[in-house]
């Protein structure tokens, strides 16, 4: 099996009480995000790849989630951090039109929907927090 991490962004529209997520082709619904390349931290890659997905330069939270998930047809064993994490600056857009087909703001009743591995709803991750540090 071929370990493979992946990075997400949680970002939260508190006053609107919804969650951007991008809609990935081939693969559905997520949060921004993706694989975490060699030589990169967990923070350097969901920023890259919150920039990559919706043009956005996010700032890095505490980690709100880890899930696990083992993929037998593709031999991968996954882990999937996800932390919390705030625009900074930027416009959405899409930029990568080959993999992502639609950027959306959608409310914690359909984020839980289309996130089903956190079995105690989007709501727990607003409150979960545990702190990441990047050991040099």
């Amino acid at each position: 099996m071929i370990r493979v991490d992946v990075a997400y962004a949680f970002i939260y529209k508190e006053d609107e009480k919804k969650i951007l997520m991008v809609n990935n082709k081939g693969g559905g619904w997520s949060l921004p995000g993706g694989t975490v390349e060699q030589g990169e931290t967990l923070e350097q890659a969901v920023i890259r790849e919150a920039k990559e997905e919706t043009g956005l330069t996010i700032e890095v939270g505490e980690i709100i989630a880890v899930n696990e998930a083992i993929f037998k047809e593709k031999g991968h064993h996954a882990l999937f951090i996800t932390f919390k994490a705030k625009i900074i600056e930027g416009e959405i857009s899409i930029k990568n039109k080959d993999e992502i087909s639609e950027i959306e703001w959608v409310n914690i009743q359909r984020a839980n929907e289309l996130m089903p591995y956190h079995p105690n709803g989007v709501e727990s991750l607003l409150k979960a927090s545990s702190p990441y540090t990047f050991q040099d």
